[in-house]
């Protein structure tokens, strides 16, 4: 008999911030790689998950969810997202269960894009079955697209039925990156986002949307990986802020990041954290070019 013909491709994750695209992208795959909490912008960098199987091989990009963008990051961001979009074999849409509000220019870009569109309803496990059915209808009308599916990525539900329909639309194509790869991002940038999430689920307001995390040093033994994090922020009062009396607040934050890089690494981690003052860097394109963002 035949081998399977192996398929290979892009598959990118688009929709509006909070509808659960890098819940869905790490339940794809299978592990815990784009950072999660309720704030918008969570995700501000494509980041790719790899995952391969025998006869194929999924490279997805969880994106940043589309906004209209007021300053620079923000455009760098969307900027990444067109990006995706252009070099996509499927489109996953995802959108929330209990919106049913579409966005027209998102909509616009979709249709007038070559690569297949899978609409995912997500979070449906939080509506009523009566709501489902309207909020289902709703996007059938409204929203050209090859499929639609109800999905609940944080349960599971359907993730597989996702899975399938993807392998079909798949071009046929050899591997692109070696079998065990799980992403193209290193762990230096894992280690530089775990800290990020750590900071937006600790604090409110301006804080966690003013900080970027670097990561200055990654020396790995073979027992323990020691890491130099700086957290930059815009004004001095955030840097109070940020650290807390006695630095208690931001020894909070190094606690939990440590417990996520200890499971990340599988190795004992010694964690360092410095706080820098660097005014309105997200609207400087030298500092977006640094921190990676152009």
């Amino acid at each position: 008999m035949d081998a399977l013909p192996h398929k290979a491709g892009f598959v990118n994750i688009i929709g509006k911030p909070n509808v659960g695209k890098s819940t869905l992208m790490n339940a794809l795959v299978g592990e815990r790689l784009s950072i999660i909490t309720a704030k918008a912008q969570t995700t501000r960098h494509r980041i790719a998950g790899i995952l391969s199987g025998p006869n194929f091989q999924i490279i997805y990009s969880d994106t940043p969810g589309m906004i209209k963008p007021q300053y620079a990051l923000q455009k760098a961001m969307m900027k990444a997202v067109r990006g995706a979009l252009s070099d996509a074999d499927v489109l996953l849409w995802v959108v929330d269960a209990r919106d049913k509000t579409i966005d027209v220019d998102l909509k616009g870009v979709l249709e007038r894009h070559a690569a297949p569109v899978l609409l995912l309803v997500n979070k449906v496990d939080l509506v009523e079955a009566s709501v489902l059915e309207e909020v289902l209808e709703y996007w059938a009308t409204h929203a050209s697209v090859h499929t639609m599916l109800p999905i609940a990525a944080l349960k599971g539900y359907n993730v597989p039925v996702v899975l399938e329909q993807l392998l079909t639309h798949l071009p046929e194509h050899p591997p692109y990156y070696p079998q065990e790869m799980l992403s193209d991002k290193p762990e230096r940038f894992f280690a530089a986002e775990i800290i990020r999430e750590k900071i937006l689920l600790s604090y409110s307001q301006e804080i966690p949307y003013s900080v970027e995390v670097t990561i200055d040093n990654f020396e790995e033994t073979e027992r323990l990986v020691r890491i130099s994090a700086v957290i930059y922020v815009e004004r001095q009062s955030q840097k109070g802020i940020l650290i807390g009396h006695q630095g208690s607040a931001l020894k909070k934050v190094g606690m939990a990041a440590r417990k996520d890089l200890e499971r990340l690494l599988n190795k004992s981690v010694f964690l360092e954290q410095h706080v820098k003052v660097l005014p309105r860097w997200r609207q400087k394109s030298q500092w977006l070019q640094q921190f990676g963002y152009v």
